[in-house]
């Protein structure tokens, strides 16, 4: 969320960033409330200083009836204000928890995807000599991707893998940890993009189950229709493992000197897909089951751009690493999630579609959640300050396998394994048929 005193003093920038971000919030009705909450909370502690003023001259003897009388009815008053208060309180929260984050400079402003910007290109799409098929013929052809079983057993939008397809995804896990594990990378792209840390990231395997409390803390509790809501326990399958990474320094106070504390997560996750009938319902690239790679890092807020930019250069590392043509799309203001200060996506292109489909995202919050999980560190000086937490993906397994298969696919319907992930296939299997 965004602080309060931010919004007094910034009220027409934050209605501005709202418009653009297609958020409906009353900004004047928070206002208003949170005046009304400030002078409420003045006139309980009045009443509270005077019974205890009252309670100080009580014990120097018995009290008098006017003194009881009195005393009664500043507990009367005072129980009333703070009954007064926790409604404004209730209605204040909710308000200032549909305030979304503001966006950076270079953010686009559009109403929808249709807003969005390519920043750059890598790499040309394939020319292939046959009709190249798409990733479902791949799958169905080669036996390493069901649907029809999944179906019947565990509902549309479940999926099976088997065999090349199971190899392909967990040499692409090793693939992943490796990169983000080896310092020497890291230095390099740190370098290539004038961030100052070369700290290599932590591998974690995170819960996938988050309670609901966290995750309104992490602002991804809503929409609740797109989520696996566990009524029972009051908690919710995860859509991602940053649900689970972002909260890891909840309520703590981080030296500066550990910062920047950066995390790859490797997670089951969940999604309902609300408000997607028909759309990618065949295939594996929208599926209500997926595993993904998720890079989660907090830095000191100077630091919170770069650092951004550094896990989009990591990202494209991975990608170019595999040599499949892709672009950078600077993400517009409509189309970007609600706690996104920038939003950075890579779409990989996929020839069996004709086109290119976002498989990566990068999404700096600034200090939006940090305040809501009151997540902070201590400078030098031992001033405290909120932390920045960006978050992104390292690879969403099913869309980065659709990118491999149907660009690496042969006439025969064959598909050649890439270089950089050969190491990491039992037998340095080359090609998968």
């Amino acid at each position: 969320m965004l602080d309060i005193k931010f919004i007094r003093e910034n009220a027409d920038k934050v209605k501005e960033a709202a418009k653009n971000k297609n958020n409906k919030v009353d900004i004047d009705q928070l206002l208003k409330l949170d005046e009304e909450k400030r002078g409420l909370q003045v006139e309980i502690d009045n009443l509270r200083a005077k019974r205890n003023e009252l309670a100080k001259q009580n014990k120097s003897g018995k009290p008098t009836d006017e003194q009881i009388k009195q005393g009664k009815e500043l507990k009367t008053e005072v129980s009333g204000k703070e009954e007064e208060l926790k409604k404004i309180n209730k209605e204040y929260a909710k308000l200032i928890y549909s305030v979304p984050n503001l966006i950076s400079k270079d953010t686009p402003i559009g109403p929808d995807e249709s807003g969005n910007k390519v920043i750059r290109k890598f790499g040309e799409p394939a020319k292939f000599k046959f009709k190249p098929k798409d990733h479902m013929e791949l799958g169905i052809l080669l036996g390493i991707i069901e649907t029809e079983k999944s179906a019947k057993i565990s509902g549309a939008r479940f999926n099976y893998l088997f065999s090349g397809a199971v190899l392909l995804q967990f040499a692409l896990i090793q693939f992943v940890f490796d990169t983000l594990t080896n310092e020497k990378i890291i230095k390099q792209l740190a370098k290539k993009v004038g961030n100052p840390s070369n700290k290599p990231f932590t591998p974690v395997i995170p819960p996938v189950i988050a309670k609901s409390e966290i995750m309104k803390k992490m602002d991804r509790f809503e929409p609740l229709e797109d989520r696996y809501y566990l009524e029972q326990d009051d908690s919710l399958l995860i859509g991602s493992a940053e649900h689970t990474l972002g909260p890891l320094h909840m309520n703590e106070v981080i030296d500066e000197k550990n910062l920047p504390i950066r995390y790859i997560g490797y997670s089951t996750a969940f999604r309902r897909e609300a408000g997607t009938y028909g759309k990618d319902a065949t295939g594996i690239l929208r599926r209500h089951q997926f595993d993904k790679a998720e890079m989660e890092s907090f830095t000191a807020p100077e630091h919170g751009l770069s650092e951004q930019n550094l896990i989009v250069a990591i990202q494209e590392y991975l990608v170019q690493q595999l040599e499949i043509p892709h672009q950078v799309v600077a993400i517009c203001s409509g189309d970007m999630g609600k706690p996104d200060f920038r939003q950075i996506d890579i779409e990989c292109w996929m020839p069996g579609q004709n086109k290119y489909r976002e498989t990566h995202t990068s999404d700096y919050m600034t200090d939006y959640q940090a305040r809501r999980l009151n997540i902070k560190y201590q400078a030098k000086g031992g001033k405290k300050e909120y932390v920045h937490m960006n978050d992104a993906t390292a690879f969403a397994m099913g869309r980065i396998l659709i990118a491999i298969l149907e660009n690496y696919q042969q006439e025969d319907g064959s598909v050649v394994v890439p270089k950089a992930l050969r190491k990491y296939m039992p037998g340095n299997i080359k090609i998968i048929k």
